[in-house]
């Protein structure tokens, strides 16, 4: 029988790379997006998929989810949390309810979404993989909900794997680096990207691609005996920790 995927922000970059990839190993794929007119567009431009309009932070919406799946599919192999939001600035700006909306998408979110998905995914010995960022292996200015948000998906990951092994269910997390998307390519400035490429030891952003190529691979069967891990993918940013470029001649 055909797998399935539900991949969650599914209507723009890294969701909708890692759709295509699904697709392209023979998968089935539940495209979850809130952004209906996004998600109409891109999955009526596809086979095998099914469109689910539905916000990851509402229980009733992820329930709903769930259940259209398996009536679509009859069957759920791997789920991957990749829905989040991104708000920076500094820490006097981030108000209550900013806080909350950040943490609703990007760690409520992925908790709702698994332990939804968490019977289905017993029957199938399925696989959970969570977006994270590197900005939760490492702190920066002006992303204290975000970065904080990242840091407790993969603190998740890890409770989830530890809970859901004798289950067969393996959960990692993918931590992206800089990546090349239309979004990061509209809102940073050519000093910005210069900053970035002196500090990648691969000397440049990341592709849609190459983070849905992990994400597939850690779905897989060739990934059977991995679980509980954080892979970043990101150049070596975060190996190469505070690192001065002016010391890397």
């Amino acid at each position: 029988m055909t797998k399935c995927a539900i991949v969650t922000g599914a209507a723009r970059g890294i969701g909708l790379a890692t759709t295509d990839l699904f697709l392209k190993e023979g998968w089935q794929v539940a495209m979850l997006d809130r952004d209906g007119e996004e998600l109409a567009k891109v999955a009526g431009e596809r086979q095998n998929v099914l469109p689910v309009v539905r916000d990851v932070s509402n229980p009733q919406d992820v329930n709903a989810m769930v259940r259209e799946t398996l009536d679509w599919s009859g069957r759920i192999d791997a789920l991957v949390n990749n829905a989040g939001v991104a708000e920076f600035g500094p820490v006097a700006d981030h108000d209550f309810t900013m806080w909350r909306r950040v943490m609703e998408t990007n760690l409520d979110g992925v908790f709702l979404c698994t332990q939804a998905c968490a019977e289905a995914l017993k029957e199938t010995r399925g696989a959970v993989l969570n977006i994270a960022s590197i900005s939760g292996l490492r702190a920066s200015t002006l992303r204290v909900a975000y970065g904080t948000s990242k840091a407790a998906v993969i603190q998740l990951t890890k409770q989830f794997a530890a809970e859901f092994g004798e289950y067969g269910i393996r959960v990692n997390c993918v931590a992206p680096g800089p990546v090349k998307t239309k979004l990061s390519m509209a809102v940073h400035s050519p000093e910005i990207i210069k900053a970035y490429h002196d500090a990648i030891p691969l000397n440049r952003y990341g592709s849609e691609d190459e983070l849905a190529q992990v994400i597939v691979f850690l779905c897989s069967e060739k990934a059977s005996y991995v679980t509980g891990q954080i892979v970043a993918v990101d150049g070596g940013f975060e190996s190469t920790g505070v690192g001065l470029p002016a010391l890397r001649v």
